[in-house]
């Protein structure tokens, strides 16, 4: 690759795409199991993909909001090592939220929870807004010119 070119390369966008869905959902495992692991007596698939579990009239709903949300966080840190470019962040993210929706159409069929909607939107558009933020800071970074000079 040259400076200033890019190679549109499908494979690489492919395995950008399914490293960040499964670092989503193991994160959210991961928040899942510490918001609610002493709430309910068993972590199931239906706290990831049922509409219903994201709801504001239960403790348990918003431990589901709130782990929803972190992995939002933790998932722009993620596009910081795996997209790279701030022109890319918005378009890893809404691929990663549609596939999500895809998810939850099989598993529960169509969320028609007005919360569900609510969380998603958000914690697209936190991921998307923080990982470009990030990643424009992380291209403004100096490139340090100390290594290219040889020490005598």
């Amino acid at each position: 690759m040259f400076y200033g070119t890019a190679v549109w390369d499908p494979w690489l966008i492919v395995g950008q795409i399914i490293c960040l869905q499964c670092s989503f959902y193991l994160t959210l495992g991961v928040f899942m199991i510490l918001f609610l692991g002493l709430r309910v007596p068993r972590l199931s698939l239906v706290y990831f993909f049922d509409y219903a579990t994201l709801t504001y009239s239960t403790l348990t709903g918003w431990c589901v909001i709130a782990s929803f949300l972190f992995t939002s966080l933790a998932g722009a840190v993620y596009m910081i090592f795996l997209v790279e470019r701030a022109r890319k962040c918005l378009d890893f993210s809404a691929t990663l939220y549609i596939i999500h929706l895809f998810f939850c159409i099989v598993y529960g069929g169509w969320p028609s929870s007005m919360a569900w909607w609510v969380v998603n939107g958000t914690g697209l558009a936190i991921m998307a807004l923080l990982a470009e933020y990030m990643c424009i800071k992380r291209e403004q970074r100096e490139i340090p010119m100390d290594r290219f000079h040889s020490r005598v």
